[in-house]
This record gives structure tokens, C-alpha cells and sequence, in this order.
């Protein structure tokens, strides 16, 4: 069974490509011209094991709120697809994960209802603006949406709940890393599964 998807949408504020594959080895190719997004998204792929392919051209000389936006609404679209009727996966996933000083759980159910609470950054982590000296900046206030972007379009319910941290690169990173292992977990392949984990028999 392949778990693939090949995803691309185009507007006035960006041109986004998502290729993935659930099933892979954390191979990813990513080009969103915002630096720290990059490294943000070659971290989920890394951890989540999905091998992932984004090119990504925005309006970069504005801010990079378009392009991260719009990268995140087609990489959870992109999830879903790949996802098919979801039949013999674990479903639920909970991870919680350390970067030095900051910590993270991270909790996924592939539900088929989009949800998400985010919890716990420090006060004045929306402030923050990471990178920006080759390009447009990561403002802080962005993790927030890319999680509520993707969950929503990938039709899932995730809790990340930042329990300890203080750096905000860290903070930003632990985040992505516990969503991705917790992701992981959550559509990883339960032999003992032999249909869609759900007492409505579809999710």
C-alpha cells in the first residue's frame, strides 16, 4: 500500500509543491526561502520518518507569513491524501520530547476532526523574530498557526503543550520535533489493526 501524496497550489501570494511519502526514511528537499522554516520542516521530516519534498515561491519581500502559511495549509493537505481511509494505523500518538533546555509534549489523534490547542510559550515568544539575516525572519507568533494550519487540513487533533524552555530557537524546534514524533507514531502501520481504528468504522 502506498502512502503518498503530490499536492500544489498556487495563488496570488504563493506557489507551493508538497511531495511526500508517510513510509520513507526522513529524506527531505525543502526550499520555502525562509531559513528557519526550512530547518523546521527538515526536522518533522527527519523525526515524523516521512520523506518530504516542499518547494515553496512567495512573497517573500513582504514577510514570510504568506509563504509559511501557505506551505503549512498544503503540507497538511498533503497528509490527509496520503493518509487514504486510514485503515490499519495506530491513530493516537503522544510524544514528548527535550532540546537541551525546553520541553515538549506533543499528542496526535488522526481523527478525521481537525483541532488544536497550543499551550504554554513564554510570554513574548510571539515577539521573537528567528533568522532574517539572508531573508525574511520566523516571527514566533507563526508556530502557533502552522500547527493550527496543518491540523485543520490534515483533518487531526493535536495538543503541543510547551512545558519548559527558555531559548527560542529551541522552543520553535522541540515543538516541531514532538509533533513529528508523535505524528509518527500516530500513522505508523498496527499489524494487530485489520481495519480503520474506530468504533464508527471510519474516521
Amino acid at each position: 500500500m502506498s502512502r503518498t501524496a503530490r499536492i500544489e497550489r498556487q495563488t496570488k501570494e504563493s506557489k507551493v509543491v508538497v511531495e511526500l511519502d508517510l513510509d520513507g526514511s526522513g529524506r527531505a528537499d525543502i526550499s520555502t526561502g525562509v531559513g528557519f522554516y526550512d530547518h523546521m520542516l527538515h526536522a518533522f521530516a527527519r523525526h515524523a520518518l516521512v520523506d518530504l519534498t516542499v518547494q515553496t515561491e512567495g512573497d517573500t519581500h513582504i514577510d514570510a507569513h504568506h509563504t509559511v502559511e501557505d506551505t503549512a495549509i498544503v503540507l497538511g493537505q498533503a497528509l490527509r491524501e496520503a493518509l487514504g481511509d486510514k485503515a490499519g494505523i495506530r491513530r493516537f500518538g503522544d510524544a514528548t520530547v527535550p532540546l537541551d533546555e525546553a520541553l515538549v509534549q506533543a499528542v496526535v489523534d488522526v481523527s478525521g476532526r481537525p483541532y488544536c490547542v497550543h499551550t504554554g510559550e513564554p510570554e513574548g515568544q510571539v515577539y521573537v523574530v528567528i533568522g532574517g539575516d539572508t531573508g525574511p525572519g520566523y516571527s514566533g507568533s507563526l508556530t502557533r498557526h502552522v500547527f493550527e494550519t496543518i491540523a485543520f487540513h490534515a483533518q487531526i487533533a493535536l495538543h503541543v503543550r510547551v512545558l519548559a524552555g527558555r531559548d527560542p530557537h529551541h522552543l520553535v524546534e522541540t515543538q516541531f520535533k514532538a509533533f513529528a514524533r508523535a505524528f509518527r507514531d500516530a500513522v505508523a502501520l498496527d499489524p494487530r489493526e485489520t481495519g480503520v481504528p474506530s468504533t464508527k468504522g471510519a474516521l
